[in-house]
C-alpha cells in the first residue's frame, strides 16, 4: 500500500479552475458543493496571474516571472505581474477562510507542477527552462519551498484542515516524449530521462510530508506508474481519455493503494446524464479489471473534466452537485 492510502480523501471534488472572477462567490460555491472535500478555486479568467502558470510563478522564492507576448518569462525581481499574482491569491485565500470556519478534514489545493512549469516558462533568452537542465533544477527547488510556504499559510489560516497538494501536470507526457516545441516553433525539445523526471517530481512529493499528492493531467497517456513510483498517493485525469491499453496499469494502481481522481462529468454546457450513467464507465472498467466491487467508493474520486473555467458559472454549480450526486451513486450502486 503506499504511504497516504490510509487518508480520508473525500468521494468528490473539482479540479481547480473555475468561471468568473468573484473569489467569495466562488469559494462559496465551492465549499457548498463540496462538504467532505472542498479545494481552493483558481479563477484564470480574471487573466494574467490567475492563469495556472501565472498564479504558481508568484509562489516561487527568489524567481521572478513577468509576462511577455509569448508567455511568462523569468525576470530579475518581482514586478506588476507577480505582485498580482500574490493579491489574487491572497484574496482567494481570503475568501477560502472565511468560508471554512471550523472545517476538519481534506482540503486540495493546486499548483503547477515542475516539468509543465518548466516547459511554460522562459529563460531570458526566450527559449523554456525545459532547455536548460539546471534551470529545470533551481525552478524546482524554488517551487518547493514556495509551496512549503504556501501550505504552512493554509495550515495557518484553516487549521483543522488535511491539505492534499494537487500538482497539475498536463505537458508530462510531452516532457516525456520530446513534444515541446522550441521558440522558433520548428523544433521540440529533447526529452528529458524518465528517471530524472521521476526524480523531480519524487523531491516534491516529499517536500509536503504532511499529506498526500495527487498529479493531475488532462493529456492523454498519463503515466501512471511514473506518477506512482514519484509517490503519488492519487491520480487525477480526464476518464474520457482512457483506453484499454491502460488497464492493466490502472489494475496495478488500484491494487497498489493508488486512489483514482476521475474526470467524468463533462465540462461543456450541455444536457447532463442522470449521476449513475456519468459513472457507468468506471464501473465497466472495475468489472473488466475483475476488481471488487466494494473498492470503488474506496478507490475513486469524482471530478469534473478538465475545462470548467470555460462554462458558464450557473452550469458549473450544476456540474459540482452532479459529481456529488455520480460519487454517491457510485457509493449505494457498486455493482
Amino acid at each position: 500500500m503506499s504511504e497516504n492510502s490510509q487518508f480520508r480523501f473525500g468521494a468528490a471534488t473539482g479540479v481547480g479552475s473555475m468561471p468568473g472572477g468573484d473569489a467569495r462567490e466562488t469559494v462559496k460555491t465551492v465549499t457548498g458543493s463540496f462538504e467532505d472535500f472542498p479545494f481552493l478555486p483558481e479563477l484564470p479568467g480574471r487573466g494574467p496571474g490567475a492563469d495556472m502558470i501565472g498564479r504558481t510563478a508568484g509562489m516561487l522564492v527568489e524567481l521572478y516571472a513577468r509576462v511577455e507576448p509569448s508567455g511568462w518569462r523569468l525576470g530579475d525581481r518581482p514586478g506588476r505581474d507577480t505582485k498580482r499574482a500574490r493579491s489574487w491569491l491572497g484574496e482567494d485565500l481570503d475568501a477560502l477562510e472565511e468560508f471554512t470556519q471550523g472545517y476538519e478534514g481534506p482540503l486540495k489545493v493546486q499548483a503547477v507542477g515542475p516539468w509543465t512549469l518548466a516547459a511554460a516558462v522562459e529563460l531570458r533568452n526566450g527559449e523554456s527552462v525545459l532547455s536548460d537542465a539546471g534551470a529545470c533544477r533551481d525552478l524546482a527547488a524554488s517551487l518547493a519551498e514556495g509551496l512549503r510556504l504556501h501550505l504552512a499559510e493554509l495550515r495557518r489560516r484553516i487549521p483543522g484542515a488535511e491539505l492534499v497538494l494537487q500538482l497539475d501536470e498536463p505537458s508530462l507526457t510531452a516532457v516525456l516524449r520530446g513534444q515541446v516545441k522550441t521558440a522558433s516553433g520548428y523544433r521540440t525539445h529533447r526529452a528529458v530521462d524518465r528517471q530524472v523526471i521521476e526524480a523531480g517530481l519524487r523531491d516534491l512529493v516529499a517536500a509536503h510530508a504532511d499529506g498526500p499528492v495527487v498529479v493531475h493531467s488532462c493529456a492523454p497517456d498519463v503515466p501512471f506508474a511514473l506518477l506512482r513510483r514519484a509517490g503519488a498517493a492519487a491520480v487525477s485525469f480526464d476518464f474520457s481519455l482512457l483506453t484499454e491499453r491502460d488497464d492493466d496499469v490502472i489494475g496495478e494502481a488500484v491494487e497498489g493503494g493508488t486512489r483514482l481522481f476521475a474526470g467524468v462529468v463533462p465540462t461543456t454546457e450541455g444536457p447532463l446524464s442522470d449521476p449513475a450513467g456519468s459513472v457507468m464507465g468506471v464501473r465497466t472498467l472495475w468489472r473488466r479489471l475483475g476488481l471488487h466491487p466494494g473498492l470503488l467508493a474506496e478507490a475513486v474520486t469524482v471530478t469534473p473534466a478538465c475545462g470548467l473555467a470555460g462554462a458558464s458559472p450557473a452550469y458549473a454549480r450544476r456540474v459540482l452537485a452532479h459529481c456529488v450526486q455520480a460519487a454517491r451513486s457510485l457509493a449505494d450502486n457498486p455493482e
